[in-house]
């Protein structure tokens, strides 16, 4: 008989006037990019830390690889690519359907140590960009003498 209450006719705390409110909202913010023909591209990633170093590989596929820009300021990466996408349907020299998208996805992230970016390596091959990202020697204190 754990599950029994007292019911109290005056206790407040069981009406909540605004429980519904999400309900009201759901589905207003949808976002057009999930009409036919748009991609609903972003990139996913996989980040791994090692001694000296962090492995980036990103899924980008459908793009050229002169399409894809990667910046590193400090220990902050960006990723951007152009995507266009055409899919044209044809029936003898008629076109029925032409469906064309152009547009840019970008993904930043921040690492826990600022990277090297003279030794930074990028990859691209079967839609997964490969970075090689050094981590940046941590310099020692100095001491300075007071004079």
């Amino acid at each position: 008989m754990a599950g029994i209450t007292r019911y109290d006719p005056f206790n407040l705390s069981r009406v909540d006037p605004f429980s519904d409110i999400d309900d009201l909202f759901k589905g207003f913010f949808v976002r057009p990019m999930a009409l036919e023909g748009q991609p609903q591209m972003q990139i996913k990633m996989d980040v791994k830390e090692a001694d000296g170093a962090y492995t980036v590989h990103a899924d980008i596929p459908g793009v050229k690889k002169e399409d894809i820009h990667v910046t590193i300021e400090g220990n902050q990466v960006s990723i951007s690519a152009e995507v266009k996408k055409e899919k044209e349907e044809k029936q003898g020299e008629k076109v029925l359907r032409s469906e064309r998208y152009y547009g840019k996805v970008a993904r930043s992230f921040t690492l826990a140590q600022d990277v090297d970016e003279a030794k930074a390596q990028a990859k691209y091959a079967d839609g997964v960009l490969e970075l090689t990202l050094p981590k940046k020697a941590v310099s020692s204190a100095k001491k300075l003498a007071i004079q």
